[in-house]
């Protein structure tokens, strides 16, 4: 399955509440929390009707999917993986989702989504303990510290983000300027708190 390219907003709709697919503070994202509430659509608001569990599940699954940006082969993959731990399936699956590299260098602020953090990683912009890595999906350990790459501070986008002298960066993780490091795991109450890991579970153990 390829990767969606459509409109970003009608992904968001669809679920209905905010994916952050789009740059806080643009006109795109105005628009897209003034039309939330209405499926997209012919039909508009009539179509919602009473969802039976697997669709609840459905749409959890779609909604978290979407939120990080990951095809369904790999996201059924992190399932897997995570439910051959020993312990909290859901809490492995988020913090797979959450060590990617490219939710890393958004969680950091090196990006205003985690599409465009995608793309800096996917270009060579960062760098992990000092070396190039171009996998979005890489995933970072306890430790390892990320950077953008000198060159990549000219980027508008890149070089907005770094003027922001007070950027919210969460407790597992820590950034000085354009580097950052992994100081552990995240636990939890820091991962995804519109999330409901468990309905996820329930649709891969259908």
């Amino acid at each position: 399955m390829s990767r969606y390219l459509g409109p970003k907003n009608k992904l968001a709709r669809r679920e209905g509440i905010d994916l952050g697919l789009k740059t806080p503070g643009t006109a795109a994202h105005a628009s897209l929390l003034r039309r939330l509430n209405i499926t997209p659509g012919y039909h508009g608001r009539k179509r919602r009707k009473k969802t039976s569990d697997y669709g609840i599940q459905l749409r959890e699954k779609q909604k978290v999917k979407r939120t990080y940006g990951i095809l369904e082969k790999q996201f059924s993959r992190y399932f897997k993986e995570a439910s051959k731990k020993r312990g909290n399936t859901g809490e492995y699956f988020l913090i797979f989702l959450e060590t990617r590299l490219d939710n890393v260098v958004y969680r950091l602020g090196f990006a205003p989504t985690r599409a465009s953090a995608r793309q800096l990683v996917a270009h060579g912009h960062i760098l992990v303990n000092e070396r190039k890595v171009n996998i979005p999906s890489y995933r970072v350990k306890n430790g390892e510290v990320v950077s953008l790459k000198t060159r990549s501070f000219k980027i508008p986008v890149v070089k907005k983000m770094l003027e922001d002298k007070k950027p919210v960066i969460p407790a597992w993780l820590a950034r000085k300027g354009p580097m950052g490091k992994v100081l552990r795991l995240p636990e939890r109450s820091e991962m995804g708190e519109n999330i409901n890991e468990q309905l996820i579970i329930e649709f891969y153990s259908r």
